[in-house]
Parts: C-alpha cells; structure tokens; sequence
C-alpha cells in the first residue's frame, strides 16, 4: 500500500481522484513538533478533507464534528497531562472518562487510537475514497507512532485511547444530531405562511423545505438549553418604500451594485460552501492549523484550542439556528425580487434555509471570540485556507478583525441583510463567552 507523504505546503487532498487508491495527503512538516503533534495535525488535515468530501456535512453538521473530535483529543491528552482539566461535568451530559491503567502510556498512541476511532464512526457515512484514506491513515500512524516503544505500552495506549474515543461517541448519540437524514433536508415541512416567512429560494426538489429546522433543540456544550444567546427579532417586516425593513434590503441591492474587486475576493474568500471547501467552521479550523504550525506549538495547547474552538462554533450554529428557525425570516433575494428589482441576482447562491441571523457571523464570532480570550487583542495571522484554490492569502491583525470580514461577506454575497451580520456577531461573542467560562488547565 502507498505509504501517506508529508509535504510542507498546504496543497488540496483529493479525494475525488478515482485513480488513486490511496490520496496523499497535503499534511505539514513536522516545523519542530514531536510525534503527538504531527498525529493531531496529521489527523485534523484529513478531517478538513473529509468535510469537503461528505455530502451531509453541511456547516452545523461538521461544526458538530469539530467540537466532539477536539475534545476527544483534549480528553486523550487531559488524563497523562498534570497541566490540563477534564471537561466532564462541565460541558453538558459528560460523565468523568474512562480511568486509565496506572502503568506507561504513550500520549502520541492514545490520541492517534482516539482520533482514528471516533473519525471512523463519525465519517463511517463518506464516500470510498474517504473510507480508504481513513483506513491508510490509521495503518500508517499506528506504525509510525509505535516505532521504538515497547509492545505492551503500545497496546495500553491503544486500548485507553479507543476507550476515550468510545466514551466521548457513547456521549454524542444522545445531542439530537447524530443522525442526518435525506441531507439534513425533511421530507416534509410546514412553510410559514406570513409574509416575511422563508421561502425556498432553489429550484432543487429537495431544498424545497430548509436545512435542518430542528437543529437548535440539540445539547449545547456550555449555553443553557433555555437559550442563553437569544436574539431580539428582526425589524418589523414592510413592503413599504421608507420603512426599516425596506431599508435593510436596499442595503443589500445597493452593496450588490457597487462591488469592488476587493469586495467580491472578500464574498468568495468566506464563502465556504458545501462540498467546495472545508465549511465555515473548517475555515476557522484551518487557520488555527496554520497558526499551531507557524508557531510549533505544543500538543497539549494545540488540543485545547481545538476543544474550545469546536465547542464554540457547534454551540454558534445551535444558538442561530434556534433564532433562525424562532423569526424564519425570507432571504434577500425574495424579498427584492417581490418588491425592488424582479430580475436581481446576488453574486452568491442563496444557502436553503431562513435568513436572520448570519450562520457565517455568529459562528466567526464565536470563534473569534474564543481565540481572542485564549490569544488576546491583536493576535496578526495569514489566513492560507483557499490559497491552494487560488483565492489567494489574507492577512488580518487579529481575530475578530477577520470575524467582522466574514460577516460583511455575506453582504457582499447578497446572502444577508446588514442586521443579520451585526446580530450575528453579537450572538457569536455571547456563546464564546459561554465557551470561555470552561476550565481547561488544572
């Protein structure tokens, strides 16, 4: 079997590729880390893959992916590491992890059978190009990481690393979004019937009924499950030229016609569509891999930035899909071809689901506000996600610089209205307040 290469660039992994059986995967040079940094990273850049690759992974469904996989490798690490605290009974539902055999452990095996284990189940839905990479990545760190420890210490790091994996799966099955049928599309639906009430805006038979309606009944991590990042509603709804909401929308129209080339890199760099890229919430992700690399940070940081920051962004889509769902709002486009401009298009196609707030803010505001707390104000990176799809690099001064991009980007799309980027960032910087609230370090 092809062994996997490591190259020290961040070129795509093609998963697509039929004339592979195995792809080589776009991982990074070692840039000074050990072996338990090299499985996280090694991992976490097959998982970014995964998402572009998995056709339920639409952006709650993978920002779920990311929360429970990062605390499987921040638990993995928690019980052998004196600086770190386990999350069980902080977060919500999470019993204390399995007890872990007073004898010699290798942290870089337990989080490799860890991380292997849980992506095996969470990904057990992609395609066979997916499945034969996962499987090439588990032969290949099972015999990388072993080299040069003794056999029974490799199979008590096994076994206690796939136990932790088990657990944090065991936990997961009962949030409400462990299952996504029919693309996360239900076969039936009641429409609203007001008449600022969504309506679908695509002509594909299956996005006749929006994305995932109930995906904000399921277990947030850290925000009380009455709501604790609720939204106020949106302005009142009129067709009326002069009024609020006609404002909003001419906003919208307005920005859409006046595009720089600057605005329109801004609306395509963010736009991180489905089965296109990472997602959103690899977006972020994918920074943060950079910024590790970049900085050959150690693996127990590593796992809790990635905890943290996947909690943040999976509590982020449950809070605005609730408020989504709470004022189902029309999109842009709806209500301008209705009332402004018949033949209008944006320069985005429209996502299938209710308008107020922006996904793509509160979630950048969620994370940024986490990264900002773990980082601090004017924390500078260049942010290499879409450079290998020829968007280029961009370079931002801090976190929240760049959240505050992501949600004007949506305007610049014409996906939003200017109020659902702004309440968006605010619901994002309230669940990462949530998130920061956590204790990570003993």
């Amino acid at each position: 079997m092809e062994s996997l290469r490591v190259t020290p660039t961040r070129r795509r992994f093609l998963l697509g590729a039929a004339a592979c059986t195995v792809a080589a995967l776009p991982l990074p040079a070692r840039a000074g880390g050990g072996a338990a940094e090299t499985v996280l990273a090694q991992w976490y850049r097959l998982l970014i893959e995964l998402i572009r690759n998995t056709a339920t992974y639409s952006p709650p469904v993978a920002a779920r992916s990311f929360a429970y996989l990062g605390i499987t490798a921040f638990e993995a690490l928690a019980s052998g590491h004196a600086g770190l605290r386990s999350l069980a009974g902080q977060v919500a539902g999470l019993a204390p992890l399995p007890a872990k055999e007073a004898a010699p452990h290798d942290e870089a095996v337990v989080l490799d059978a860890a991380l292997g284990s849980a992506m095996a189940v969470l990904f057990g839905n992609t395609g066979p190009m997916g499945l034969r990479a996962m499987e090439a990545m588990r032969d290949e760190m099972a015999a990388s990481a072993s080299v040069g420890i003794p056999a029974d210490v490799v199979a008590r790091s096994r076994a206690y690393g796939t136990a932790v994996a088990r657990h944090i799966l065991d936990w997961s099955a009962s949030d409400g979004g462990a299952v996504v049928e029919n693309m996360g599309f239900p076969r039936d639906y009641p429409l609203g019937d007001r008449p600022e009430s969504w309506r679908p805006t695509s002509t594909i038979g299956v996005q006749q009924t929006p994305l995932l309606p109930h995906w904000g009944t399921n277990r947030p991590f850290a925000i009380p499950t009455s709501g604790g990042c609720g939204l106020p509603p949106p302005v009142a709804y009129s067709e009326a030229p002069g009024s609020e909401f006609y404002a909003e929308a001419m906003a919208t129209y307005q920005a859409s016609k006046t595009l720089t080339n600057e605005q329109i890199t801004i609306a395509r760099f963010w736009s991180d569509d489905p089965m296109m890229s990472p997602t959103p919430p690899g977006h972020w992700v994918s920074i943060m891999l950079d910024i590790f690399d970049r900085d050959a940070t150690p693996v127990d940081r590593r796992a809790e930035v990635l905890a943290m920051l996947g909690m943040a962004i999976s509590d982020g889509f449950i809070q605005c899909w609730r408020s989504k769902y709470e004022h189902d709002l029309l999109r842009p486009v709806t209500y301008i071809h209705r009332v402004i401009d018949p033949e209008w298009e944006p320069l985005l196609i429209t996502p299938p689901f209710p308008e107020y707030p922006s996904g793509h803010s509160t979630q950048s505001g969620a994370a940024a506000g986490v990264l900002e707390g773990l980082y601090g104000p004017g924390f500078a990176f260049d942010d290499h996600t879409h450079e290998a799809d020829g968007l280029g690099v961009r370079s931002f001064a801090g976190f929240w610089q760049a959240a505050e991009e992501a949600a004007i980007s949506r305007l610049y799309g014409g996906i939003h209205y200017p109020m659902a980027n702004i309440y968006g960032l605010a619901q994002g910087a309230c669940v990462a307040q949530h998130i920061l609230g956590l204790k990570t370090r003993a």
